[in-house]
């Protein structure tokens, strides 16, 4: 899962990204309105945790341009505008939800999962190719029925895959939904996901598309 965090205080948005990234989110951090917008353009993120006091445009007008871009992003505001006259106009701007600085890790850990559970379910919340069952609400893959265990990773690399059966998926697509821009990444990364992944599922699940990627078959 893709995070893009705009916020210009670099002190919270390193402790932010250390965080998140520790619990399996691949992070990206901007500190200007106008670099992020531009950053969705190119690469849309699965959410958004966005400041409103940014030091070049106002988180609102970032939030205004998000959604004419997507209707579907779910973004959180963080900010020190903690009113009730602020939280309104951004729930009215189209905010999904609102956290007031300062706040618990925990709580924001919380919200982000809410996020999480959501996208799945407008999505696929139950994702069935073959004897392969993923659900992306309780982050379970089964097959036949028996429950396997895959790491966080190994997950979000199957669910991509079987979310696009039938459409190729290159290294590098599969790699941005797992990891932060600048991340030191092995040349190899994904294909040891998939080579765990194979190990864990039926025999040719996942197909090699030499030079050009992976795909499921949908059944």
């Amino acid at each position: 899962m893709q995070i893009l965090l705009v916020e210009d205080d670099q002190a919270l948005a390193q402790a932010l990204t250390q965080t998140l990234r520790a619990e399996g989110f691949a992070v990206n951090h901007l500190a200007r309105g106008n670099q992020a917008v531009d950053a969705a353009k190119t690469d849309m993120p699965d959410m958004v945790i966005l400041d409103l006091g940014l030091p070049d445009i106002d988180g609102t007008d970032v939030l205004k341009a998000l959604r004419k871009l997507s209707a579907d992003l779910p973004v959180l505001i963080l900010t020190a505008r903690s009113t009730l006259e602020d939280k309104v106009i951004g729930l009215d701007l189209g905010a999904d939800d609102y956290l007031a600085k300062p706040f618990e890790v925990d709580e924001l850990l919380a919200r982000l999962r809410v996020f999480e559970r959501r996208a799945s379910t407008l999505k696929h919340a139950g994702l069935s190719i073959g004897n392969v069952r993923l659900d992306s609400a309780s982050h379970q893959v089964f097959v036949d029925d028996e429950n396997i265990e895959l790491s966080r990773r190994e997950f979000m690399v199957l669910k991509a895959l079987m979310e696009n059966a039938g459409r190729v998926q290159t290294r590098d697509a599969l790699e941005s939904k797992l990891y932060s821009w600048g991340e030191e990444v092995a040349s190899n990364t994904v294909e040891v996901h998939i080579h765990h992944l194979r190990k864990k599922l039926p025999d040719h699940f996942i197909q090699t598309l030499r030079g050009i990627g992976y795909i499921i078959k949908p059944s």
